[in-house]
């Protein structure tokens, strides 16, 4: 794949910033506007521990591989999985480099606790989904651990939770080629939003939060 391609992927993460709030998605990965706060800080912590440069590490009949490059070209996203562990089993799939077959589950790791929405779960199905096209296999169980609880969930990953992700992600391509900034209904979500202090609701019936800063900068 070329760069250009490479530049028309989708990040995977964004769909949990798309499910969470559409406009928040937009404002990050259309109008490119960002702002730390300790939620965003408090979880690049906690990946650290996962995002150790595509390490392998062989425990018994289990292969556990962090932060693992995933992409899928049909749904043209792209990301890094935290962990996949790779489990030897003879109905599973050959592993370059590794003896035998194994079945993939990936591994997802969270600042919180279990959420209410299935945005967690949709991230992880779309993990799955680029691992399926990757090694040509089925996925069908994932995991989220959860730092707040120190727990794992096991997540059944199934053909309706993936057509979902299937369906968010062919949304999110059309707002991407369009940059389209859409508008939505605030509520008492939007205090814990990382982009609340620029997302500007007040002008969003009138403009994007790019054509205002850039006007507040000109005054």
């Amino acid at each position: 794949m070329d760069s250009n391609q490479e530049e028309d992927l989708l990040l995977l993460s964004g769909i949990q910033h798309f499910e969470f709030c559409k406009r928040q998605w937009a404002l990050i990965h259309i109008e490119q506007q960002w702002e730390e706060n300790v939620r965003t800080v408090e979880g690049q912590y906690l990946h650290r521990k996962a995002d150790q440069p595509f390490v392998r590490e062989k425990r018994g009949d289990k292969l556990i591989v962090r932060a693992m490059p995933i992409k899928s070209e049909e749904l043209k996203i792209t990301g890094i999985c935290d962990i996949v562990e790779f489990i030897q089993n003879d109905e599973g799939v050959e592993i370059h480099g590794a003896e035998g077959k194994y079945v993939a589950y990936p591994v997802e790791y969270k600042r919180g606790k279990p959420k209410v929405s299935d945005a967690d779960v949709l991230q992880l199905a779309a993990q799955a989904l680029c691992l399926e096209e990757m090694l040509l296999c089925r996925i069908a169980t994932g995991y989220l651990f959860y730092n707040e609880i120190k727990h794992r969930v096991e997540v059944p990953l199934t053909t309706e939770i993936k057509e979902k992700v299937k369906s968010i992600v062919a949304e999110m391509q059309d707002y991407y080629r369009r940059s389209y900034t859409p508008r939505v209904k605030t509520g008492s979500f939007c205090r814990s939003c990382s982009l609340h202090s620029i997302c500007l609701p007040e002008v969003m019936n009138k403009r994007s939060v790019k054509s205002y800063l850039e006007g507040k900068i000109k005054e």
